[in-house]
């Protein structure tokens, strides 16, 4: 029996050539072909990545063994060829090649159409990898593209049929697909087209390496096969076969380092052990890769299976230089040096879970309103550096780490494959600290769409919006309704404002089960305060003890506004009543995402809060007057405001492919990115003055209440903290403005009301 198994490779070239020539047989007694189109494009992208497959399990045949288990090509053959092999485990991972890489026309199992793979070629050079690799069903459009290569290249789409067609099939299309790009580029060059010329010369230079990326894996990438005997009995296969379906388990990247670290005297396992108790707040069966993935990101900035594996001590990593060269670097050098950074991606993990369970903080009040469990080791990556950051960076960066995450919650960032989406997020925040210039486009994202969210969809916690939702509450210092204290995390819950009792009963839609109709509650207070009743039975109840300010007060803390509170007290309450009251809490949530998220006010007391909504509005009142005024001048600014203001729109352009060129072209557009120093600039400048004199009728007064705002607003916007003097200051500089707008408006009523008695 010495002979009974051969543990041996084939290359991934070797193996499509032995798919074709029909070498591969299946048994009848093994399944059908199961995989789903995302199965097959998973596998694909792990190939690409150099990730282990795992092994397959080979019987040598033999005539009678192949008639005798009644075997039959692997779906989508079309027969005949030379048997060499029955298949006893890995027909799946095989099928899946063939289809990919061989494209049969025959329809996926239980599918009308067939499905054509392909990798985006301009992602995957970007390391995109999540989005590199597709398919799509065969369209005309799809057809058309698999027999024209120039739309092939134009469109970066690389099928992976040209893998399978073997022989000069692949470098052809390398070649044609770097032709295509160098003609491009010098078709620009002759038109002076320098912008298209580098893009271009991009192309053709990824269009090589990624030429060299595929040489390389066809003719590397192994596959590891045991090959049975063929004299084995055919009771013995059977019983193998057995034994396999029966205890096989697939095995993680946390499972496979474990067992390669065990002979260099690393027990994983038992690291896991000791410190799965400091992370149980989150419940989660991926914390321990979690762990593994803060300390590759930590180490080299990327955190996917592959780059695990490089964290093994000694373990050479192979990189590709900018200019073609390999070279080698080893990450971790030691057994010590590797426990050492799990030791530190523990902790930064528990520090990174218990700041995001502080009511003041990000509000996660229990494991199940976290919005993504996948977003821990980018979060835990970057409060980890923030740690280690200078001191005099660490306000601004946790600022910055905080913007990120918020940004990450409310767009949805975290809902797919994360791995290079964590690795991308923490490289870009990081280089934000660094910079505050290269502020990341998921912040520009998150401005720009939070005012879309349609949060009556928002139905089921443990969504993102959801939970992110609930969060922003437990922050905004939600009080109980029965106490007015502010509950601990671990007791609250979501519950309905309306009773899902009267919800079932008259609404036709489930929008009486979404956030808009939930804030968080103790259970004791829905059963003794809500129950089965409405808001006009209950809230009397809670007036009559407490009084209606401080009732209106207590509920303003759940961010039901004056006029939402009005809906529910009405009398005969109806499903338009219900509408009005969902509409308006929608609008009242959108408004505290602008003001405690986007404008960054959550971090402030409720005071503060406060001035600084005041100092907006005085601020937003002198945009206003010098717009009205200024708007049929030719050159309003003084030249320095107006070279400042002309480099952050340069600047915010640049960041953002949807800018409005043509709104911040005008005055009042430019206004906006002004700050109250230079406001000041072009009221005061000789050319301006005299529109402005009757309004502010001194210079000094204006230019000193100016100065006290800016330093009022500097110190609530940037050091979080502020002078009793500079408050008192800036309060008054407040009071003078809004006195100076009160006159102004009682001016221009006088002047309409003159108006109106001479018409």
């Amino acid at each position: 029996m010495r002979d009974a198994q051969k543990p041996n490779q084939f290359t991934l070239n070797n193996l499509l050539s032995r798919l074709k020539d029909g070498r591969f047989v299946v048994p009848d007694f093994q399944r059908e072909f199961e995989w789903k189109p995302w199965d097959i494009r998973d596998l694909m992208r792990s190939i690409f990545l150099d990730y282990y497959v795992g092994s397959l399990l080979l019987w040598k045949g033999k005539e009678e063994n192949f008639a005798g288990l009644a075997c039959e090509p692997i779906y989508g053959h079309s027969g005949g060829g030379s048997p060499e092999h029955i298949v006893l485990d890995g027909q799946q991972r095989l099928t899946a090649l063939y289809y990919a890489c061989v494209a049969p026309d025959v329809p996926l199992p239980d599918r009308a159409n067939h499905a054509i793979y392909f990798i985006n070629v301009d992602r995957f050079m970007r390391e995109e990898y999540d989005d590199a690799f597709g398919y799509d069903w065969k369209t005309k459009r799809i057809e058309k593209l698999t027999k024209d290569p120039s739309l092939q290249y134009r469109e970066h789409i690389f099928p992976l049929s040209v893998i399978g067609a073997g022989g000069w099939e692949m470098p052809t299309w390398v070649q044609g697909y770097t032709k295509y790009w160098q003609d491009k580029a010098a078709a620009a060059k002759e038109r002076g087209d320098n912008e298209a010329v580098s893009q271009c010369e991009l192309h053709a230079d990824n269009a090589e390496k990624f030429g060299q990326e595929l040489k390389d894996l066809t003719e590397q990438y192994q596959v590891s096969y045991i090959e049975l005997d063929k004299e084995l009995g055919l009771d013995k296969i059977c019983d193998i076969f057995t034994q396999i379906n029966s205890k096989g388990i697939r095995l993680d990247v946390f499972d496979l380092l474990n067992a390669l670290l065990k002979p260099r005297d690393l027990q994983l396992k038992f690291m896991w052990r000791k410190a799965k108790g400091r992370l149980e707040f989150v419940d989660s069966p991926k914390l321990n890769v979690y762990i593994l993935q803060v300390m590759s990101i930590l180490k080299q900035a990327y955190c996917s299976p592959k780059y695990l594996y490089y964290l093994m001590p000694g373990h050479q990593k192979t990189i590709r230089t900018a200019d073609g060269k390999i070279e080698k670097e080893i990450l971790v050098q030691t057994t010590e040096e590797f426990v050492q950074l799990w030791d530190t991606s523990v902790s930064a993990l528990e520090r990174a879970i218990t700041m995001l369970r502080h009511p003041q903080e990000f509000g996660v009040t229990s494991s199940k309103y976290l919005p993504y469990v996948s977003i821990l080791p980018a979060f835990s990556a970057l409060q980890e550096y923030v740690r280690t950051s200078p001191a005099d960076k660490r306000l601004d960066a946790q600022r910055m780490v905080r913007f990120w995450y918020w940004a990450a919650i409310f767009t949805k960032r975290y809902s797919g494959s994360v791995e290079s989406t964590a690795a991308r997020d923490f490289q870009n925040v990081k280089a934000w600290i660094e910079d505050s210039t290269k502020e990341p486009p998921l912040i520009q994202e998150f401005k720009s769409r939070f005012k879309n969210l349609e949060l009556r969809s928002e139905t089921k916690s443990g969504s993102s919006i959801y939970n992110g939702i609930f969060n922003l509450l437990v922050l905004n210092g939600a009080r109980d309704w029965i106490t007015g204290n502010i509950p601990e995390n671990e007791t609250l819950d979501d519950h309905h404002i309306i009773p899902a009792s009267w919800v079932e009963a008259n609404l036709q839609d489930r929008s009486g089960h979404s956030i808009l109709n939930r804030t968080p509650l103790l259970d004791e207070t829905n059963r003794h305060v809500i129950g089965d009743k409405l808001p006009n039975e209950y809230l009397p109840d809670l007036i009559e003890r407490n009084g209606e300010n401080r009732v209106r007060s207590i509920l303003e803390s759940h961010l039901i506004s004056p006029a939402a509170f009005d809906i529910l007290m009405r009398n005969d309450f109806s499903p338009d009543d219900f509408e009005e009251f969902i509409n308006e809490r929608q609008r009242t949530f959108v408004e505290a995402i602008e003001s405690l998220l986007i404008k960054e006010r959550l971090d402030l007391s409720p005071g503060l809060r406060d001035l600084d909504a005041r100092v907006e509005t005085a601020e937003i009142g002198l945009r206003s007057r010098i717009e009205v005024s200024l708007i049929d001048e030719e050159n309003p600014f003084p030249q320095h405001v107006k070279d400042k203001v002309q480099h952050r729109l340069s600047r915010a352009q640049k960041k953002n492919p949807a800018f409005d060129k043509d709104r911040y072209s005008t005055i009042g557009g430019m206004l906006e990115y002004c700050d109250l120093q230079e406001l000041k600039d072009i009221i005061l400048s000789k050319s301006n003055w005299h529109y402005f004199v009757d309004v502010f009728m001194s210079k000094e007064d204006l230019s000193k209440r100016v100065d006290q705002l800016a330093e009022m607003r500097n110190g609530i916007r940037h050091s979080r903290t502020i002078d009793e003097i500079s408050k008192k200051d800036g309060e008054a500089a407040l009071l003078w403005f809004e006195t100076v707008k009160e006159i102004v408006g009682k001016r221009l009523e006088i002047v309409r009301s003159n108006n109106s008695i001479l018409g």
